[in-house]
């Protein structure tokens, strides 16, 4: 019996033994195969970076830096001529996205102070830069307008872009001489810096009351297609990208 008894626990223990050995084995064919899930994560994961890089590098995009008159000012979100520029580069075939970096009440100052970031963030391909006229609501003096312009312009094209200017003109009320010679500023900046240029962005719309808001400063929503119809024919130009 003592001999039977020996010979059951010695099987008992080479039973342990084997099951031990056994899960021992399935242990590191687990950890085999987290490995090579980990890997193969890391790598798709890697492969999946990789792509949406080349897929933005693919993309080029156009920056507009703009005021209230750009940002949508009392309009309902999407409503406004940068995104209908978007969707008009959509509908056409032209290979670029749209960032809309307006802000309400912005002067070239703002703007010369935000685009660096906008810049080493974005890398435009195009700026718009549609700035202005809240330097002279303001009376800020025509030549800091005229160098904030100038370093804008410089910035864009040192970081590569293509750069439009958009023009700008104030009612005649701030003075004749005030007036004409804001008016001016943008035309003699374009041909100094050799860029686009988009006259007016309100061409056509100061002398219709009807298509602005009750501050008679901000284009109501119908006319937003007549504002993207101002600046559309001194960008196209530079739009040199199209869908495959």
């Amino acid at each position: 019996m003592l001999i039977v008894a020996a010979v059951r626990a010695a099987s008992r223990v080479a039973g342990v033994a084997s099951v031990a050995k056994w899960r021992a084995a399935r242990f590191v064919d687990f950890i085999a195969v987290v490995v090579s899930v980990c890997v193969a994560s890391a790598a798709h994961a890697a492969a999946m970076t990789d792509a949406s890089q080349v897929a933005v590098a693919a993309r080029p995009t156009i920056v507009v830096l703009g005021d209230s008159l750009s940002a949508e000012y009392g309009l309902a979100r999407g409503t406004g001529w940068v995104a209908l520029l978007r969707q008009r580069l959509a509908q056409t075939g032209s290979n670029y996205d749209v960032i809309n970096a307006s802000i309400s009440g912005d002067t070239t100052s703002d703007g010369r102070g935000r685009l660096p970031a906008i810049l080493a963030r974005a890398h435009p391909a195009i700026v718009i830069i549609e700035l202005g006229g809240n330097d002279a609501l303001r009376g800020i003096p025509l030549a800091v307008t005229v160098e904030n312009l100038q370093d804008l312009i410089a910035r864009s094209r040192a970081a590569g872009a293509k750069v439009l200017l958009v023009g700008m003109q104030i009612p005649s009320n701030y003075g004749p001489d005030y007036t004409q010679k804001f008016r001016m500023l943008y035309p003699q900046l374009a041909q100094q810096t050799r860029v686009a240029f988009a006259p007016f962005l309100l061409e056509g719309l100061a002398d219709q009351p009807q298509m602005f808001q009750a501050d008679q400063i901000h284009p109501i929503e119908a006319a937003q297609p007549r504002l993207l119809d101002n600046v559309y024919p001194a960008l196209k130009p530079l739009l040199t990208l199209r869908r495959q």
